[in-house]
């Protein structure tokens, strides 16, 4: 009752602390949400050892990319850096924060260049990497920090068993689908009920923590301990599925109530038991050789990823570096992007995204006066087959209150004007105002094929 009391006053202090922070961190980066760095660092802190602390079925990932993004914001604030500048640090720190958490420097510049800025910048790349490895080297030198996972012995699994690799995928999407729509009518349901006082909230997740602790100890908190103990070959089929029933359900639970913490490693932990469970019934009917029986549950954790955050390259890159050999590549590829186009057809949005629309439709974050009036730079990307593709700036419909300064194409820098043909793999530059970077960041990006 204590810790759900502290808990609901961290958030009533700081809203921003509430779940993952990756929402909150993605809103900062297209300017539709402004965060007080030093109070989310201080209470995200607090608050997240609370909640993981209590056996919340939550993870640290997601807090430790919020905390580098917001260390980055105060480090451009107490520099006195420019607008633009703060972008390139919140993203970095964010990079630092995921690379810290998972020893994956390469898998926290991925993220953040894929689920973040949604491309793939070059002074974001540079400073992302810098940060990603810096912080990589203090956690593994100066903390002793090693990886969670060591995949190193898993067997590369013959091309025969391919077919099976789309099978897995297929279900880890319609999982992947499911846990979505679980999660968000979660926050709704503990939104509108009416029978716990919000301030108490929290000890419906925590005393649900007691009876699963009792039959279940190693589903608490991110639990990894259930990815080590399927790599050692220590849960049998009935063991599997249980668990898999429990994590799911607690996960789903401590999520909604809004306290401080991630799904980042929950659903990690969840892949890999639907792929245990897949495995133990695929090998013995299909008399396949029980040493691969670990490759389906590493190759689920990025599939059930994928489908959620729709993120396929950090999914791949992420268990890449946890497996230490780039041999598991193809196969990962293959469950990650069936399990991506599944949930699609399903119309699982991403996860991130939803939780941030949830939380701008709440109506309450606004930007701050002193973004109103002063202006930024947006860059966007052009793809292949877009409407701006193969197109002379005269004769594209740009939206109003912005003005193309600038295009890069490769080492040359163009100076834009009607005539100019706007090419695949230009970087467009683009002035307006603070106050409405956000929606023509949107718009553009939907003109440059994104």
């Amino acid at each position: 009752m204590i810790i759900a009391l502290i808990i609901a006053k961290l958030i009533e202090l700081e809203p921003m602390i509430r779940g993952s922070g990756i929402p909150h961190v993605k809103g900062a980066v297209t300017r539709q949400i402004t965060m007080n760095w030093l109070r989310v660092l201080c209470l995200k802190f607090t608050g997240g050892m609370l909640a993981i602390g209590s056996g919340m079925s939550l993870g640290r990932e997601g807090p430790s990319v919020q905390l580098g993004a917001v260390i980055g914001q105060g480090l451009n604030r107490l520099f006195r850096g420019l607008r633009v500048e703060e972008k390139v640090l919140i993203t970095s720190g964010a990079s630092a924060g995921l690379a810290a958490a998972f020893n994956a420097p390469l898998a926290g510049v991925v993220f953040s260049l894929e689920e973040l800025h949604k491309n793939f910048s070059p002074p974001v790349l540079l400073s992302a990497t810098a940060a990603s490895v810096t912080a990589d080297y203090i956690s593994r030198s100066i903390f002793g920090i090693r990886p969670i996972f060591d995949f190193s012995s898993l067997q590369v699994l013959p091309m025969n068993c391919y077919l099976w690799l789309l099978l897995l995928g297929a279900i880890t999407g319609v999982l992947g689908a499911f846990f979505n729509w679980s999660l968000i009518n979660s926050l709704g349901i503990y939104e509108r009920q009416n029978l716990i006082p919000k301030k108490i909230v929290m000890i419906i997740p925590l005393l649900l923590t007691v009876p699963a602790g009792f039959f279940s100890p190693q589903a608490l908190g991110g639990g990894s301990e259930i990815i080590v103990g399927i790599h050692n070959d220590q849960y049998v089929l009935t063991m599997l599925t249980a668990l898999l029933g429990i994590k799911f359900a607690l996960t789903i639970v401590s999520y909604g109530s809004g306290a401080p913490g991630g799904i980042f490693m929950p659903l990690l932990v969840i892949g890999a038991l639907a792929g245990g469970v897949f495995g133990h019934i695929l090998i013995p009917a299909l008399n396949i050789d029980p040493i691969y029986s670990n490759n389906f549950a590493v190759f689920a954790m990025a599939a059930f990823f994928t489908a959620i955050v729709k993120a396929p390259i950090t999914g791949c890159i992420l268990i890449t570096e946890m497996t230490g050999s780039f041999k598991h590549l193809p196969a990962l590829i293959i469950v990650a992007m069936t399990s991506y186009i599944v949930a699609d057809l399903l119309k699982s949005r991403p996860i991130y995204e939803d939780l941030l629309n949830r939380i701008l439709a709440r109506g309450k974050q606004e930007l701050l006066e002193e973004y109103q009036d002063s202006n930024t730079v947006l860059e966007v990307v052009v793809c292949v087959g877009s409407a701006l593709d193969e197109k002379q700036i005269k004769d594209i419909k740009w939206p109003k209150h912005c003005l193309l300064i600038n295009i890069k194409r490769g080492e040359a820098e163009i100076v834009p004007r009607g005539g100019t043909k706007v090419v695949a793999g230009d970087y467009l530059n683009f002035i307006t105002s603070e106050r409405r970077a956000p929606k023509l960041k949107e718009i553009l990006l939907k003109m440059s094929g994104y």
